[in-house]
């Protein structure tokens, strides 16, 4: 009996590790293995350069560095559509705000670390959004009311609940997860559609490189882009999971 009893146990374990390995893939937080070491210092290394492109031609400019993003994506397990966004989003940095100096690898460290690229999802049994052939995350991606419940600020709606679908609180929304009123005075239209929309990656991606070009910074510099990344989220530890999954993009593997 006694034997049963602890063959039972050892059984009701794998149980409980196979589920927990299952959320943990369902929610998309699967840690991989790193190749190499990781530099410690800020900023991150530069990626891969991207190919020159017409940024202003008509339509989804991305789309034009698909085949550039293919390899890359291969290695570093973003897809191609994000990782084409984060590149596009450089180089409109690199026309509109020369000096600033932003790397597609940063806006990847910060896409990972908020939504996984646009896969991430806290439900479990719900759907896991993923980017449509426009580039679009569905289903979207939404966070938390901003409520003022502990570790959380308090920001009453601003957007009559138009990205959120919130209208009573502010939520962050999108693959970069941006709040409304931000989104609102800094959002960019990069897929030519019209509409600056926090849940299409082109325009979220080059929201984002604009927020971290604000003020003037050179985010070649440890102090420039320590500032534009507390500016995204005033958090040492999210300073250095960015830091981290940026480095390891770098160096073209998983983070």
């Amino acid at each position: 009996m006694r034997g049963c009893f602890f063959a039972a146990v050892l059984a009701l374990i794998m149980i409980v590790v196979m589920i927990g390995a299952l959320i943990a893939v369902l929610a998309g937080r699967v840690d991989f293995p790193s190749n190499e070491p990781v530099p410690e210092d800020v900023p991150p290394a530069h990626g891969a350069q991207p190919p020159a492109i017409d940024i202003d031609a008509p339509g989804r400019t991305s789309v034009a560095l698909y085949e550039w993003a293919a390899p890359i994506a291969a290695d570093t397990g973003i897809s191609v559509p994000a990782l084409a966004a984060y590149a596009n989003a450089q180089l409109i940095a690199e026309k509109s705000w020369p000096d600033c100096h932003l790397n597609w690898t940063t806006l990847a460290g910060i896409g990972y670390v908020e939504t996984r690229h646009g896969t991430y999802t806290s439900k479990l049994l719900g759907s896991k959004p993923s980017i449509d052939d426009n580039g679009f995350v569905t289903p979207i991606i939404v966070g938390v009311p901003l409520d003022g419940s502990p570790g959380f600020a308090e920001i009453r709606d601003t957007d009559q609940g138009k990205w959120d679908g919130d209208s009573e609180y502010d939520r962050a929304v999108g693959p970069m997860q941006f709040i409304p009123e931000t989104f609102r005075t800094i959002g960019i239209d990069a897929n030519g559609d019209g509409v600056a929309d926090p849940n299409q990656i082109d325009d979220a991606a080059a929201s984002a490189a604009r927020y971290l070009c604000l003020d003037g910074r050179d985010l070649d510099t440890p102090q420039g882009w320590t500032k534009a990344i507390y500016a995204y989220n005033h958090s040492g530890d999210y300073l250095v999971k960015v830091r981290n999954a940026a480095a390891h993009y770098a160096l073209r593997e998983h983070p």
